[in-house]
């Protein structure tokens, strides 16, 4: 694994140790930026399951000015650093050990706001609608956030999710994305892309 673009591209990644994560590939990475840059001017960006911290740090490659990386596992939590440290961008980053819900609430009262969120559960776990649903609730984003929500690709989210619109859905092998946008209650159609399937 490696940045693919921006000020830190070309830079190896570490994997984590064990078969606990199952890191982003690069084509699937390059894909997502793709679709939701593929480049930024500025913005905050939260990579809640982070595992090596590989979408957050390609996204502050691509221009984002801060990220938070959350993660249970220790092992994840040494990776993101070490790869922070590689791709020298540790400066623009905080990493913390938690879980998610209680992430996000401390989030909350430190009253953070985010431009982008990346969202990659364990397959296992078939909740990030629940979680987009309490980022809205404790005001986590802003108006039109984007959320990237990586799941398996035998498993749908709703295109329409209370405050949020589906922008995009593709198809991976076994992983899917599923691309929204924060419209804070509002639904429109206004930039909605067909599904893309690979």
């Amino acid at each position: 694994m490696r940045v693919v673009s921006g000020t830190a591209k070309g830079r190896p990644l570490k994997s984590v140790p064990g078969t606990g994560t199952r890191p982003t590939t690069d084509k699937v990475k390059e894909a997502i930026f793709s679709m939701i840059g593929p480049y930024f001017d500025g913005g905050d960006v939260l990579d809640l399951f982070a595992g090596t911290g590989g979408l957050g740090i390609e996204a502050l490659s691509r221009g984002m000015d801060s990220a938070v990386f959350i993660d249970m596992e220790p092992k994840s939590i040494d990776t993101v650093r070490e790869n922070l440290k590689t791709a020298r961008l540790a400066e623009k980053a905080e990493v913390y050990r938690n879980d998610a819900n209680k992430a996000l609430g401390a989030l909350e009262k430190r009253g953070r706001i985010f431009d982008l969120v990346f969202l990659d559960p364990p397959y296992r776990h078939k909740f990030g609608d629940e979680l987009m649903a309490l980022m809205a609730d404790k005001g986590l984003l802003r108006q039109g956030a984007v959320i990237v929500l990586e799941h398996e690709s035998g498993y749908e989210y709703p295109e329409q999710i209370p405050g949020f619109e589906q922008l995009r859905h593709a198809v991976y092998g076994e992983t899917a994305v599923s691309i929204y946008r924060y419209l804070s209650g509002e639904v429109t159609d206004i930039d909605k892309d067909e599904g893309v399937q690979e």
